[in-house]
């Protein structure tokens, strides 16, 4: 009886005769087990429908569930892929400000270095011009000490005379001193 092309329900089972014989079954007690059987069978047939239903949905659900496990496996793949790329391009773009910052550390140091140079250059300038001042602020002196000197040798009675005399005199300077004209050159 588990031939899958035999299907017996339960009005089948309602509906068969048995046919009569001298000495045979008790109809009222065949007619009820009929009842009985066939009433089981509704209820294994119900039973058997809920249960396709609930399986029609597991394989629902099933299915459902491997698409949405495909779909977060793929999603998976593309987040690492994608992680991947951005990590790429971070460490791309990390080399590359570093390259940017070490050039421009490069280049400030060389301006810097630039600048030192251009500032001792102009201190040593300044201190040229320092010895140089000094030197003809001595010379200066010099001069103006040697006209000092010059003065306290003339004679008193030529200092008392009257100054017409001690400017028209020879041995007294009478160009302009040194320091005056050095004093206009700067």
């Amino acid at each position: 009886m588990t031939d899958e092309s035999f299907h017996l329900t339960p009005l089948d089972i309602r509906r068969f005769d048995f046919g009569s014989a001298l000495r045979g079954y008790d109809r009222a007690r065949v007619d009820q087990f009929r009842e009985q059987v066939a009433g089981e069978l509704e209820r294994m047939a119900k039973h058997a429908q809920t249960l396709e239903a609930k399986a029609q949905g597991f394989h629902e659900q099933l299915r459902a569930f491997r698409e949405r496990d495909k779909a977060i496996n793929e999603a998976l793949i593309s987040a690492q892929q994608l992680r991947a790329e951005v990590k790429e391009q971070a460490e791309r773009e990390a080399q590359l400000i570093l390259r940017e910052a070490r050039a421009e550390g490069e280049r400030l140091v060389s301006a810097a270095r630039a600048d030192v140079a251009r500032v001792e250059q102009e201190l040593d300038g300044l201190v040229r011009q320092r010895h140089s001042y000094l030197l003809q602020l001595r010379t200066m002196i010099e001069r103006q000490l040697a006209d000092v000197e010059a003065a306290e040798i003339i004679p008193a009675h030529t200092q008392r005379s009257s100054p017409r005399t001690v400017l028209e005199t020879d041995s007294l300077p009478t160009a302009t001193p040194a320091w005056l004209d050095s004093l206009g050159k700067d």
